[in-house]
């Protein structure tokens, strides 16, 4: 039987050092870490980009297929995501979580894996968070801290008519991967001695569990000198956060189905569920993808990039967001996607 530790047996600060005393600092601008009333940062005349992300165990994760080390790995992402969608790099972190008596330090400890092991990749620091106790299951509460250049933060609001609009990576892929894994919940809730058919499915099953923030999209930016004119990470669903953008800088858009980025595998998958693969990638969330327009004199330095799709672009307003389909056909967007607020 494997061993199990009672969180009540290190308290509050023995739990918080015991979590955390793995991390080591990466950035300069780190003055002070973990162990003291507050975590103390000098960004050395840069701009600070804060972001928070509160994760909820049954509205915003399931562990009956979430492994811990994969949650806290998730945890740090979407939080990273955030922070480079503004153009930013990430620099530090802090990590609050509510904990019911059901998980021991050993659930814990994998949990706190994840999180380190995010943040070793993206060279974050740890600084901060709390520990409580939890009637309601496991709750997340991460911040993250990102510093950019003065002025070179890139909003939503600043699209322009003509821009291009382009995307990083593939779409629609976490959506089939959440799809997968509740019909596998279902098929095991009603006979718990089927074993899971996760059908060879590994890529959309990652999309899911283990999405990675597109630190290297932002890199190509600063390497060849492109400053979107907007931007936002696929967290809701492309055409979401396409109605977004246009609602924010007050313009209309035009998609092309066609364009849009979808992996054999999810193509596969999809058919596989009976679903369109576009409606799929329109509408699924959690790809933490980012979207972002361009000024259309950029398109030559993005053509070496396989994983930028261009897959619109920008109109007047009084012609409103639309998508034309394979076909030639010419529909409204409607922004389907996550609404943590629909259940």
């Amino acid at each position: 039987m494997e061993e199990r530790t009672e969180i009540a047996d290190l308290g509050e600060f023995g739990l918080i050092e015991h979590l955390t005393k793995n991390f080591e600092i990466h950035n300069v601008s780190t003055v002070l870490g973990v162990g003291d009333d507050a975590a103390v940062i000098d960004h050395f005349g840069k701009q600070t980009v804060i972001s928070t992300d509160l994760l909820l165990e049954g509205i915003h994760f399931d562990l009956m297929y979430t492994p811990l080390k994969h949650l806290g790995y998730k945890a740090v992402m979407v939080n990273l995501s955030d922070i480079y969608a503004m153009n930013a790099t990430p620099t530090q972190i802090t990590v609050s979580i509510g904990i019911s008596n059901r998980i021991s330090i050993e659930a814990l400890n994998e949990f706190y894996e994840g999180i380190y092991i995010a943040c070793e990749k993206h060279g974050v620091d740890l600084v901060g968070g709390d520990t409580t106790t939890s009637q309601k299951g496991f709750i997340i509460s991460v911040t993250a801290i990102g510093e950019v250049t003065p002025d070179k933060f890139v909003k939503r609001s600043t699209a322009q008519k003509g821009d291009l609009i382009c995307v990083s990576g593939d779409l629609g892929g976490a959506f089939l991967g959440l799809t997968l894994m509740e019909r596998e919940k279902g098929i095991y809730l009603e006979n718990p001695k089927v074993q899971p058919d996760l059908e060879n499915e590994s890529y959309i099953v990652g999309r899911l569990l283990k999405p990675e923030a597109r630190k290297e999209v932002i890199d190509f930016f600063e390497q060849n000198d492109i400053v979107p004119t907007a931007m936002m990470d696929v967290s809701d669903g492309v055409s979401s956060e396409v109605m977004h953008l246009c609602k924010q800088s007050n313009l209309g858009c035009r998609i092309y189905e066609e364009k849009l980025p979808i992996s054999d595998e999810s193509r596969r998958a999809a058919y596989k569920f009976g679903l369109d693969p576009t409606v799929c990638a329109l509408n699924g969330g959690e790809d933490y993808e980012l979207i972002f327009t361009l000024k259309q004199e950029d398109h030559d330095k993005i053509t070496l990039n396989e994983e930028i799709s261009v897959i619109g672009y920008m109109t007047d307003l009084e012609e409103g967001s639309k998508i034309i389909t394979k076909g030639g056909n010419t529909f409204n967007i409607t922004a389907q996607g996550w609404n943590a607020f629909k259940q």
